[in-house]
C-alpha cells in the first residue's frame, strides 16, 4: 500500500505527574493561538470528555482523543493526521505523567504516544517548593527514554521573580532544555474542579470569560513564538495511503445543512446536549453522521419535549446529580422520554444517561424523580463505584446488529472505560424487567458482572463506548435503528 509523508507542526504537552497545570496551560495556549488567527488543533491522550470540552472551546475546533485502549497504533497516527493536517499547530495534551500508563513497559504511556507521533515534548513542571531539584528531574526524564524528544520546559506555579530567576539559572546550568516560560501562581488561573476533574465548560456561562482570562496570562508568561518554532521542527510522519480531509463539521463554525429532500433518508437522532449531559466524543458524533444519522440536539433541562419525528435517541454522560432539581422540574420532558421508550423508540444511554432514565437520583441527602424507565434508584457515593478501563463481552441479549466475520466460537472483547460515583439500588428489579447486553471481564459496570441493561429498544450502560476500528458501535446502532424503523410507519 502506498505511503504518504506529512509535515504536521506539533507539540506534546506533558508533565512529571498529574495536577501540574498542563490542562490549564493547554487551554490558554490554544486560545492564545486562536486569538492570533492560527488554527490550533487539540488532541487529548486517553479517555476523557471534560478536558476536550475546554480545549474545543478554546481552539474553536473539536478536540479528538488518542487512546491505546481503544485504538491501534496505526489508527492513532491516521486520526492524528486526518484531523491535524490542515492546522497551523497540533497540540496533544497528555494525561497523568509523561511516563505513566497502565502497562508496566510504558507501551500505553504518554511517552509512547509522543514517540509514535514523533512529537516534541514540552514538560510542564509544578515548581512549588523546588529550585535546584528541577535539574535531576529533567536530566532523569531525558535519560529515561532517549527516543523521547524533550524540547522545552514550562515552570508552573512559581512564587515570584527570585524563584523564576533560580529556575531559569538551574535549568541553563545543568541541562540543555530551553525554558519556554514561567507561569506565576495566580488564582485567576484556577478552574473549578469536581470528582471527575475540571468542571465541564458546558456548565454555566462563564467558560468563555475564563478561557480569555487564562489565555491572557499564558500569553504574557510563555514564549509562544518559540513554541511555534519547536512545532515546526517536528519530523515528518508517514501513513498508509491518503488520509481524507475532515468534514467541514470537523473544523467548527456554522455548517449549512442540506435541504430536507436530501435528508429524507437520514436517521433523525435526538442527542441530549446541555449543562447536564455533554460527554460525547467528537469522533463518535462524526461516525454517527457517517452511518446515516442527522444529529438533532435538544436539552433535557430547557425543552418541554423531545424533538418531533425522531427515529432514535442518544443520552450520553454528564453530571445529572448537579442538575437534579432542573431535570426533575421538567416533568413534560421526563414524560416525553418515558413514553417514547415505552413505545419502542431505539435509545442508547451511557452513565449519566442511565442515571437520568432511572426511577430517582439520590445525592447529598437529597433525592429527585427521574424519567422512570429503569426500575431502580441510583445513589451517588463519596468514592468511585467503577473507574478505569473495562473489558466487555456481548451476550445474546445484545439488541444491536452482531459483529460480522467472527468465527462461531470467537468472542469479541470490547474495550471501553467507566468512571461513575453512582450505583443502582435494585438489581433484582432490573433483572426481572430486562436483561444485560454485556458480561464484564474487567471493571464493574452495573452489577459487577454485567453491564448494558436492555429493555424493549433501549440499551443503557455505565461503560462509555468509543467508535474505533475495533468496535464500530455507531454504525451498529444506526443499523439497528433502521431495522426497527422498517417495521413501523410512523416516527416518534
Amino acid at each position: 500500500m502506498p505511503y504518504q509523508t506529512l509535515k504536521l507542526p506539533r507539540i506534546y504537552i506533558s508533565a512529571a505527574h498529574k495536577s501540574s497545570g498542563k490542562t490549564t496551560l493547554s487551554i490558554g495556549l490554544c486560545a492564545a493561538l486562536n486569538q492570533r488567527s492560527l488554527k490550533a488543533q487539540a488532541f487529548k491522550k486517553g479517555p476523557d470528555y471534560i478536558d476536550p470540552l475546554w480545549l474545543t472551546q478554546a481552539s474553536g475546533r473539536p478536540c479528538h482523543n488518542l487512546d491505546f485502549n481503544t485504538m491501534s497504533s496505526d489508527e492513532i497516527v491516521r486520526d492524528f493526521a486526518r484531523y491535524g493536517q490542515d492546522a497551523d499547530i497540533n497540540i496533544i495534551e497528555g494525561n497523568l505523567g509523561l511516563y505513566d500508563g497502565v502497562a508496566l513497559d510504558g507501551s500505553d504511556s504518554n511517552a509512547a504516544v509522543a514517540t509514535l507521533t514523533k512529537s516534541p515534548v514540552i514538560l510542564v513542571i509544578n515548581s512549588q517548593g523546588v529550585t535546584r531539584g528541577v535539574a535531576p528531574l529533567l536530566i532523569g526524564y531525558q535519560q529515561f527514554d532517549p527516543d523521547v524528544n524533550i524540547a522545552g520546559v514550562i515552570y508552573n506555579l512559581s512564587v515570584g521573580g527570585r524563584h523564576e530567576d533560580k529556575l531559569r539559572a538551574v535549568t541553563e546550568e545543568y541541562t540543555d532544555i530551553p525554558v519556554l516560560g514561567v507561569v506565576k501562581r495566580n488564582p485567576l488561573l484556577a478552574v473549578d474542579e469536581r470528582h471527575l476533574g475540571l468542571k465541564p465548560s458546558n456548565e454555566g456561562k462563564g467558560a468563555a470569560d475564563k478561557i480569555a482570562q487564562i489565555a491572557s496570562i499564558v500569553s504574557d508568561s510563555i514564549d509562544i513564538d518559540r513554541i511555534l518554532e519547536i512545532s515546526q521542527s517536528a519530523l515528518s510522519i508517514s501513513i498508509e495511503s491518503r488520509v481524507p480531509m475532515p468534514l467541514k463539521t470537523d473544523l467548527g463554525g456554522e455548517v449549512k445543512l442540506p435541504s430536507k429532500s436530501l435528508l429524507k433518508n437520514k436517521i433523525r437522532l435526538g442527542i441530549c446536549e446541555d449543562s447536564a449531559f455533554g460527554f460525547y466524543y467528537a469522533g463518535d458524533k462524526l461516525a454517527l453522521e457517517k452511518a446515516g444519522a442527522e444529529l438533532i440536539s435538544f436539552s433535557a433541562i430547557d425543552d418541554e419535549k423531545l424533538p418531533d419525528d425522531l427515529d432514535a435517541l442518544f443520552i450520553g454522560g454528564g453530571f445529572p446529580e448537579t442538575h437534579m432539581k432542573e431535570l426533575a422540574d421538567n416533568k413534560s420532558m421526563r414524560k416525553s422520554i418515558n413514553d417514547a421508550i415505552e413505545l419502542g423508540l431505539p435509545t442508547y444511554a451511557e452513565c449519566g444517561g442511565l442515571m437520568y432514565l432511572s426511577q430517582s437520583l439520590h445525592w447529598n441527602g437529597q433525592s429527585a424523580p427521574m424519567v422512570g424507565i429503569i426500575p431502580t434508584a441510583t445513589q451517588m457515593h463519596d468514592k468511585p463505584q467503577g473507574r478505569g478501563y473495562v473489558k466487555l463481552e456481548e451476550t445474546e441479549a445484545m439488541p444491536w446488529s452482531k459483529t460480522k466475520d467472527l468465527d462461531a466460537e470467537e468472542k469479541q472483547i470490547i474495550n471501553a472505560h467507566e468512571f461513575h460515583y453512582s450505583s443502582v439500588s435494585d438489581i433484582a428489579a432490573m433483572q426481572s424487567k430486562g436483561s444485560f447486553a454485556y458480561k464484564v471481564h474487567r471493571g464493574f459496570g452495573i452489577t459487577g458482572k454485567h453491564d448494558g441493561w436492555v429493555y424493549k429498544n433501549l440499551l443503557a450502560n455505565y461503560s462509555h463506548m468509543r467508535d474505533t476500528e475495533s468496535f464500530r458501535w455507531a454504525s451498529r446502532f444506526i443499523t439497528f435503528v433502521k431495522d426497527i424503523n422498517n417495521g413501523f410507519d410512523t416516527k416518534y
